[in-house]
């Protein structure tokens, strides 16, 4: 008789057991609760992004959330934005840009780290044709720099002595006597949440002129709402203000992370065949779960 009832017991565990496989089966665990995401950090002039091979698309592009998370320099990798590299049908591929808030925009610094990580993953040689969020761009790899070619602009507007160009992000430069000396963070928040610019919002570019054809400059940049070591758009959009004030091609440009160039050719205010040229360098890889 024990016999027979231990026996029972344990096909009841048993059936029990089969049970509750067969309903973790039908409904796994939420995924969602965590995500294992490789990745790939690059820097260009400072500025620093994650990048991520998403060609698989297993990458949740909605979940914002995960983008600041991500770009988190205390419980994240740390960066200035978030960088997918896609498939395209019919260019090198698709290069899709997050700032930490989740806001997407071009981003210069962003596009020339793009091109090495594609170059990396054996998508291209040192030519490439890709998709960003503005329209079609291309790039040539010289040694270590990134030559990318940015879409003409041919509109600026002038507010008092300050320029307002868009260079695939809206700029606001403000030349300055000295660079060093100015509160980026405060000053550059205070133009961003202005009346004119709180809703859509605009980085902000401060520049001193010197000598040899060339500018210092730092920005304030929106969607991180913080000072970056450098912006690719923002040297781009401020190379083209010197112009505007004479200045001739190629231009220099000293960001607090390093040394850019940008080149173009001018006819009255129309701006062509503008480069942003500088360099672009992976720092590390690696896997993390948040």
């Amino acid at each position: 008789m024990g016999v027979f009832l231990c026996l029972i017991l344990f096909l009841r565990q048993y059936v029990t057991f089969l049970n509750e496989a067969h309903l973790l089966f039908l409904c796994p665990p939420n995924k969602n609760l965590s995500v294992v995401i490789q990745f790939h950090k690059y820097q260009g002039t400072g500025n620093d992004f994650v990048m991520i091979d998403n060609r698989d698309l297993k990458f949740d592009k909605s979940d914002l959330l995960l983008i600041g998370r991500l770009c988190d320099r205390r419980f994240g990798v740390g960066a200035d934005g978030v960088i997918l590299i896609e498939n395209h049908p019919e260019l090198d591929f698709e290069m899709i840009y997050f700032n930490p808030d989740g806001s997407q925009s071009l981003c210069g610094n962003g596009s020339r780290c793009a091109v090495m990580f594609a170059k990396s993953l054996g998508i291209i040689g040192n030519e490439t044709e890709f998709l960003a969020i503005d329209g079609v761009h291309s790039a040539f790899i010289d040694e270590d720099e990134v030559h990318l070619l940015m879409n003409d602009v041919a509109e600026h507007e002038l507010i008092g002595n300050d320029f307002l160009i868009n260079t695939g992000s809206p700029h606001y430069i403000k030349y300055v006597p000295n660079a060093h000396d100015i509160d980026v963070v405060q000053t550059g928040r205070d133009i961003r949440y202005s009346d004119r610019f709180k809703e859509d919002g605009v980085n902000v570019n401060f520049i001193e002129e010197c000598p040899n054809n060339s500018l210092v400059i730092r920005t304030y940049e929106r969607g991180v709402e913080n000072e970056t070591l450098s912006c690719g758009t923002g040297c781009t959009a401020a190379a083209l203000s010197f112009a505007l004030k004479g200045a001739e091609s190629p231009i220099r440009l000293n960001a607090v992370g390093g040394e850019l160039q940008v080149s173009f050719n001018q006819e009255g205010d129309i701006f062509k065949d503008i480069y942003l040229i500088g360099p672009a360098e992976k720092v590390f890889e690696g896997v993390i779960e948040l």
